[in-house]
């Protein structure tokens, strides 16, 4: 794909990866993603903002075919679906430097081998005039690594923001506008990689907001053409209420956990409680990260195995410990067949969460009248504590 024009001197540069269909071993891409690096040029000096996967390279090296000069390669982000061709293009222009938080610089010198002397650190609020366009730097730590920053054109009222704001989202089109499918894209790409940080994102929207912006330009994703879109959908998914939902991930072997999820289900359902249920071995893990989000309680599904939960269950609670959703409150059903500690083994999993444990069921072999009472117990649990939230 050639160079797009953005505004007069600044150009889309990057790939489409259409085809990709899994990020960092662990995240799954159902519609592909960009690598996007972008091109501003002043009247005196040019500066790349990020380069992009190296598998890629290539396209981007065509992309910069006809230039016979560049001043600066801007790293926001050491990761290397960003960084990685820094040293590439760094070999193709000898003169140009690398720009970087300070945090930044170890890690560009660490995981990619650039050479110390080829890196400029600058410092929250420092710029660099390229004559008539300036590049205001803001330092934005944990969205989503230490050392992130993001890039401010005053002039152009341009903010390049690097993972912030983005979305893995292959489409041939420039500009997001916050159609459904992209909001969605961009949803699932917080759950994934943003949810963990929600408290400094909220003082890093906070910070943005305080600037003139007429364009973010992300480094996955289409370029976002209405700012307050991607901001007031980042500010309730960090900060906003939370939903009168319940995620449901769970897994059956022989069917007793099955029927103690059917029950649950609908047991919520008669009482005004929504549900999002996954099976876990059929389930995307992208859904149940976005379903994470919002709901106002976790239940995990899980029969034992060799005394230990099932590892699909235990996945996914690690998952949600990593992630650390702002869920209020979290629950485990449970079948056994001769003994087990599958519940306090999941326990053990989601000491992130803070979030009040509800009493968990458990039943040996099919579910039984008694068994059935204690999971109405727990909807009508569940369901006050959705009312004392004012969710219900």
């Amino acid at each position: 794909m050639e160079a797009r024009q953005i505004r007069e001197g600044i150009f889309w540069m990057g790939a489409v990866d259409w085809d990709r269909r899994l990020f960092d071993s662990l995240i799954p891409l159902p519609d592909g993603t960009s690598y996007n690096a972008y091109l501003v040029k002043g009247s005196s000096k040019t500066a790349l903002l990020d380069t992009i996967d190296p598998s890629m390279y290539h396209q981007l090296e065509a992309q910069l075919a006809s230039m016979e000069r560049l001043d600066y390669v801007v790293a926001h982000h050491a990761e290397q679906d960003h960084s990685g061709s820094i040293p590439a293009v760094l070999a193709k222009y000898p003169k140009a430097s690398a720009v970087c938080s300070p945090k930044c610089k170890p890690m560009l010198i660490d995981l990619l081998n650039v050479a110390e002397e080829r890196i400029i650190t600058v410092d929250d609020g420092d710029a660099i005039d390229l004559g008539g366009r300036t590049l205001k730097f803001v330092h934005a730590p944990w969205v989503h690594w230490p050392e992130t920053m993001l890039t401010y054109v005053p002039e152009d009222k341009i903010l390049f923001t690097c993972d912030f704001l983005g979305s893995h989202l292959a489409t041939s089109e420039l500009f997001s506008t916050g159609r459904p499918r992209e909001r969605e894209a961009a949803k699932r790409y917080f759950a994934e990689i943003m949810m963990p940080f929600s408290n400094l994102i909220v003082k890093n929207l906070d910070r943005i907001e305080g600037l003139d912006v007429d364009v973010v330009a992300p480094s996955h994703g289409p370029v976002v053409s209405d700012p307050g879109y991607i901001t007031d959908c980042y500010r309730e998914w960090s900060a906003g209420p939370m939903r009168n939902k319940v995620c449901l991930p769970y897994v059956s072997m022989h069917g007793s956990t099955r029927l103690m999820v059917d029950a649950l289900v609908s047991a919520l359902v008669s009482r005004g409680v929504a549900v999002e249920r996954f099976e876990l071995t059929g389930s995307d893990l992208g859904n149940v990260a976005m379903s994470l989000v919002d709901a106002a309680t976790v239940v995990i599904g899980a029969p034992t195995v060799l005394g230990g939960a099932h590892p699909a269950a235990a996945h996914i609670a690690l998952l949600a410990n990593a992630l650390r959703p702002r869920t209020k409150f979290v629950s485990v059903l449970c079948s056994y067949g001769w003994g087990g500690r599958a519940v306090e083994q999941i326990s053990g999993l989601i000491g992130n969460l803070r979030a009040e444990v509800l009493e968990p069921v458990v039943c040996k072999g099919l579910p039984r009248s008694q068994d059935l009472q204690a999971i109405e117990r727990l909807a009508d649990q569940i369901a006050a504590k959705h009312r004392e939230l004012g969710l219900v």
